[in-house]
């Protein structure tokens, strides 16, 4: 990886699902610029001197130039931002994957601020949060209006001071306040257990800067609760992706030495790249390497890696370079499809530009964006079917989503009335208990997709899904 530090896009309370970002960060910006535009730049300069001399009231000539680059670098894909003092600060402090909020994985929805999942042991999760729910205040501040930084940073704050966020949770249809102590957030990425004598399972919920540590130490621990492990679960169900170093350590455990695990292509030089099974590309440093004191057998264990449409970015890397080396079978259903790279470029000391400037490539080619990775063997995520699969966001879903540059995928005319089908199951869903309503717990006895692959490791038979299909793409013009 030469000089560049990979590092996942945390910004204040989270990760953003309409920011599932791995991002390079460079430490000088690129000094080559194309020729300018000079007609379309006199007509940007033209308005934005009416608007200074016209406007009802005097505007504040800084405002408006990076509200001018923020509107400009939007309008590229979900992904590319720009970062102004405040919130570039906010950047750097989150990168660590440390910072202090509430503990929720957000986005945007119809100007609200949208639950994407609260973090595992975070106050909102204590506090019940759920997926999907609605913040419509924040304290007093009416979240319409704001945009999702300004969210960001109302939500934030000193350790154990409070924010009161109000909630509409639609399958209840109600609207209720939440206060939640804000705290450090620390998230523990990485969890794992033996499921019954010579089957375990280890979970992977994000890709941080401890997580190669975390994970090696894991599987150490089972290892010395079970010595005689004959199959392992890789669960990165909901994984929402992170560092990209991480993504291939964990795909090096189980991978023979220097093998592809995934590549990158875009316009400059350095968005080209070939990351392997070595410790060079997933350390990007000289120290001691967490993996090399694991068990060898892990090379050749039978292996079943867990996905759904929640494991995105660098999670998707590791079930596609598993599954491209005939190395795993990949189970659930089709994953987010977040296949493209974000560089961290300086304006200056306190301001900066995340862009996208590159997709990944599985080893034997296959772009992620906007495809995802399609599993093996289709599995519901209960016995009785995915009944809310229709209603799950990916990235093709996203307005303005980067195309995989091999052909785009195709507008189905069945989706939309699946999605109606399953907001009828959702209304008749919330009239039950609120205890009959909760998901089962990845890991837990009652993870139905979990069994499956036991089942599958076992060679047993597997309960394959009757309804879930892949999203298909048109072939590439020719």
């Amino acid at each position: 990886m030469g000089q560049k530090l990979k590092i996942a896009g945390w910004i204040g309370l989270g990760v953003m699902a309409g920011a599932l970002t791995t991002v390079s960060l460079q430490t000088v910006a690129r000094n080559t610029l194309a020729p300018l535009p000079l007609e379309e730049l006199q007509q940007l300069a033209a308005v934005f001197g009416m608007v200074k001399s016209d406007y009802v009231e005097p505007v504040d000539e800084k405002k408006l130039i990076t509200e001018a680059i923020s509107g400009m670098v939007s309008s590229l894909d979900p992904h590319s931002q720009y970062f102004d003092k405040k919130s570039f600060k906010e950047f750097k402090e989150g990168t660590s994957g440390k910072f202090v909020g509430v503990g929720i994985e957000i986005t945007q929805e119809d100007g609200l601020v949208k639950v994407v999942s609260p973090i595992e042991g975070s106050p909102a999760f204590r506090a019940g949060l759920k997926p999907n729910d609605l913040i419509t205040r924040i304290d007093e501040a009416a979240v319409k209006g704001l945009t999702l930084n300004e969210a960001v940073k109302r939500m934030r704050g000193e350790p154990n001071t409070k924010v009161v966020l109000t909630i509409y949770r639609k399958d209840e249809n109600r609207t209720f306040p939440v206060t939640i102590i804000r705290e450090e957030i620390k998230q523990q990425s990485v969890r794992g257990k033996v499921i019954e004598p010579g089957y375990a399972w280890i979970r992977v919920s994000q890709f941080q800067e401890r997580t190669v540590d975390d994970f090696a130490h894991k599987i150490e621990e089972m290892y010395k609760q079970d010595p005689n492990i004959k199959g392992l679960v890789l669960d990165l169900r909901n994984d929402p992706g992170g560092l990209l170093n991480a993504a291939v350590a964990v795909s090096a455990t189980f991978l023979p030495d220097n093998v592809t695990v995934v590549s990158t292509n875009g316009q400059t030089p350095e968005s080209k790249q070939v990351l392997k099974a070595t410790m060079r590309d997933y350390l990007g440093r000289d120290g001691s390497d967490p993996l090399k004191k694991l068990p060898v057998a892990l090379k050749k264990i039978p292996l079943v890696v867990l996905v759904n449409e929640g494991s995105a970015s660098a999670s998707e890397i590791v079930a596609g370079a598993l599954q491209d080396h005939k190395r795993a079978t990949i189970m659930g259903s089709q994953t987010f499809g977040k296949g493209s790279v974000q560089t961290f470029r300086p304006l200056g000391p306190d301001t900066g530009l995340k862009i996208t400037t590159s997709r990944y490539y599985t080893p034997s080619g296959k772009s992620i964006q906007a495809k995802g990775i399609v599993p093996d063997v289709m599995v519901d995520d209960t016995e009785e079917g995915s009944p809310y699969a229709a209603l799950r966001m990916r990235e093709a879903d996203l307005g303005k989503h980067l195309g995989s540059g091999q052909g785009e995928e195709v507008k189905d005319a069945t989706r939309e009335k699946a999605r109606d089908e399953a907001l009828k199951r959702l209304e008749e869903e919330s009239r039950k208990p609120v205890s009959e309503r909760r998901p089962p717990e990845f890991g837990s006895e009652k993870d139905f997709q979990l069994a499956q692959a036991i089942n599958q490791l076992k060679g047993k038979p597997v309960l394959v899904s009757k309804t879930l299909v892949e999203r298909k793409e048109e072939p590439k013009d020719n």
